[in-house]
């Protein structure tokens, strides 16, 4: 019911196994690596543990996927069988026929034969079973006779057990300790880290069909606290969250929100924090603002503040009467100032307060009165994508979010968490979150930038900021618009067709300034060059250059758009 208020496709968190929402951590894909290595040519045994709702069945999914076409698959997900129970499900998955009551040795002669034909015609067999846990001794007992028949290179038969932490403590008792010498590759999966619970969050709205970030960089936090990082109860508390957002008709999705959901989902009451912490949270605030107070009133020793360039008393009047300037009007204001040379009502970054006619205190005053208004009018994220749409010239649809109307006219949203310099290397006009002194959210456009200064929107105001200012205020998080290109393969690795290997070389030495080479592989020197880059854009240095990574280098070859310094220069 909440679909259309976030403009979404689709349900992002349901706890249905949905392949479309597919969300493999580095930990996933590091589970998936030993089994596929467990799966080799020795065959065995191979164990993949967990706690509940880590991901465990979607590592054994995504592997039944990844397997060679000559391979059959049998998957048992309900282990609590006897032993020619278990037999029989075996051959019911092989599509082994058999007789009416058939004895053990029944079952284990026709899988035998089974095993031994599909060996003969190069074909392999696997047996995957889910929540291993509630194996009866005896039943691994008969695995493992199973697992006897094998050549003098491998297996025939290959088993992965994946189960619950209580596996690890079933194959240690003394009559398993032949099947446990057995196991080739053994994982256990453990929960999403903080960072991760972001990158999976973002991952299923953005399938579900909404670019923008919805949830707050608290309420991620929030999400890791209650959650522990099980998948499976983010999505529970996202989903509770995302309904009480839209009964409150508030975006983004907050701590407070996933708070209150925890205590539903969960059914405990969040404990109440002791009364040493709001004390000394006031007293913090009590220091704050005598120490702004102190900074307001004394500049450095260069003459400037560390908060905002404060504008001149005519830029301050300009600013005021300006109020009634459309958020896509003002963009092109800026433009034609910065190409006239005349900033007229925009605060340079090299005002000089020193040199203001009025009392210094007054125009402070005045001044942060601009700013506190600025940022009341700053709290619907809505008015940030209009101006950044207008700086593509292009505005939003009636009835769309902002990225909706954005691919309406030809762009991409691209969503990231970084700092000043991953907002200055991109170089990109940019949507960015913000937080007040009481952590309460605003939003922002940067929109120019001039060396240790941005011009910044909030609202229907511009104004200059320093990086002390933006550094303290910014939540991490910000948004672009870009172009991207036609046609961009899926990935770009070791055996990779040459023309795409040429491509990502020259995109590399484009991006570090130097000439390309001509290369006939995806050599060493390359690899390390991709994993410079994904290591200094936050991205899993794997050395191969999936989806995410193309976009990265793909934002930096793009000629298209407004750049937030034309000249580039060094950040």
């Amino acid at each position: 019911m909440y679909k259309a208020f976030y403009g979404l496709n689709d349900n992002p968190f349901s706890i249905a196994p949905n392949p479309h929402y597919l969300f493999l951590s580095d930990r996933h894909r590091e589970a998936l690596a030993h089994l596929t290595y467990g799966l080799g040519e020795t065959g065995g045994f191979v164990l993949l543990t967990g706690e509940v709702g880590t991901g465990k069945t979607t590592v054994s999914r995504t592997l039944l996927n990844q397997l060679p076409d000559n391979t059959d698959t049998a998957f048992i997900l309900n282990p609590s069988l006897t032993e020619l129970e278990l037999l029989a499900t075996l051959c019911d998955a092989l599509n082994i026929e058999y007789g009416p009551e058939p004895s053990l040795k029944q079952l284990t002669d026709k899988i035998s034969q089974f095993l031994l034909a599909n060996h003969e015609r190069g074909r392999n067999t696997v047996m995957i079973i889910d929540e291993a846990q509630h194996l009866r001794a005896e039943v691994l007992e008969q695995l493992r006779l199973l697992t006897n028949l094998e050549t003098d290179t491998k297996k025939l038969l290959q088993v992965i057990l994946i189960g619950q932490p209580e596996l690890q403590q079933l194959l240690k008792r003394q009559e398993l300790r032949q099947l446990a010498q057995r196991i080739t590759a053994r994982y256990h999966l453990l929960p999403l880290t903080q960072q991760e619970i972001a990158l999976y969050v973002q991952h299923r709205l953005q399938v579900a069909g909404r670019h923008e970030p919805l949830f707050h960089r608290s309420a991620i936090k929030a999400l890791h606290q209650y959650s522990g990082g099980i998948p499976r109860l983010i999505n529970l508390l996202c989903e509770r969250a995302l309904m009480a957002g839209y009964a409150q008709s508030k975006v983004p999705i907050d701590a407070n929100m996933v708070r209150t959901a925890a205590t539903e989902v969960l059914g405990e009451e969040v404990k109440s924090r002791s009364l040493f912490w709001p004390t000394a949270a006031a007293a913090a605030v009590v220091f704050t603002f005598a120490g702004a107070f102190y900074l307001f009133n004394h500049t450095d020793e260069r003459g400037e503040l560390n908060l905002v360039a404060e504008p001149s008393t005519n830029s301050s009047a300009a600013l005021s009467s300006g109020a009634g300037a459309s958020a896509s009007q003002m963009p092109n204001q800026v433009a034609q100032r910065e190409r006239s040379g005349d900033w007229g009502a925009i605060p340079q970054p090299s005002d000089d307060l020193d040199s203001m006619s009025a009392p210094k205190s007054a125009q402070l005053s005045a001044s942060q009165q601009i700013l506190r208004q600025a940022i009341e009018q700053s709290r619907n994220i809505d008015s940030a994508y209009a101006s950044i749409l207008g700086l593509w010239g292009k505005s939003p649809y009636i009835g769309l979010t902002a990225c909706q109307s954005a691919q309406q006219q030809g762009l991409d949203c691209f969503q990231q968490q970084g700092n000043w310099f991953s907002l200055l290397r991109l170089n990109y006009p940019a949507v960015v979150y913000l937080q007040d002194e009481n952590q309460q959210p605003f939003y922002g456009t940067v929109v120019s930038r001039q060396g240790e200064q941005l011009l910044l929107q909030l609202g229907e105001q511009q104004l200059w900021v320093d990086r002390a200012w933006f550094t303290r205020h910014f939540s991490g998080t910000f948004e672009i618009l870009w172009q991207a290109p036609s046609y961009q393969p899926k990935e770009i690795g070791r055996g990779a067709p040459i023309a795409q290997v040429q491509w990502l070389e020259n995109a590399l030495a484009h991006i570090q300034q130097k000439s390309p080479r001509l290369v006939n592989q995806f050599d060493d020197e390359l690899e390390q060059a991709l994993r410079a880059f994904q290591r200094q854009h936050g991205l899993r240095a794997d050395a191969i250059a999936g989806s995410q990574t193309l976009v990265q280098l793909n934002l930096y070859l793009s000629d298209q758009g407004p750049r937030l310094q034309e000249s580039g220069g060094r950040y």
